[in-house]
């Protein structure tokens, strides 16, 4: 068996691909989280405390205490996009396995039971 071969044996485990399936959504939903603390619930907290008289512009008062709904759609729009990407990587994995379990040989040797048949005809003939 070729290295190549033992790779995609390896990488098309259920196993594996699950784990890596989980590494990108799990960095995809982080980025959600992230954004929803520090762009929405942050700046929402921080506003009544902001005093407007300590800082020196209003450039500093608007970047300091806006809160950045847009930033944040876009971290769900992009786990959004990301999700449906993986979901459709992995629909083409579930199909190319159902098309190479179509073409792998099926066992043709006998059945269990013409085994068995077989060997009941060897005992009695001892």
């Amino acid at each position: 068996m070729s290295m190549l071969a033992e790779f995609r044996a390896f990488a098309m485990r259920g196993n594996v691909i699950d784990l890596a399936i989980g590494v990108v959504i799990g960095a995809a939903f982080s980025k959600i989280v992230s954004s929803l603390i520090d762009d929405v619930i942050t700046p929402l907290l921080l506003k009544p405390a902001l005093d407007a008289a300590h800082l020196s512009n209003i450039n500093q008062l608007t970047a300091f205490g806006s809160v950045k709904y847009g930033v944040f759609l876009s971290a769900v729009i992009n786990f959004v996009i990301v999700a449906f990407v993986l979901f459709l990587v992995i629909k083409g994995i579930n199909l190319a396995k159902r098309e190479e379990a179509k073409t792998e040989p099926k066992n043709v040797g006998p059945s269990q039971e013409q085994l068995l048949s077989e060997i009941k005809e060897l005992l009695k003939q001892k």
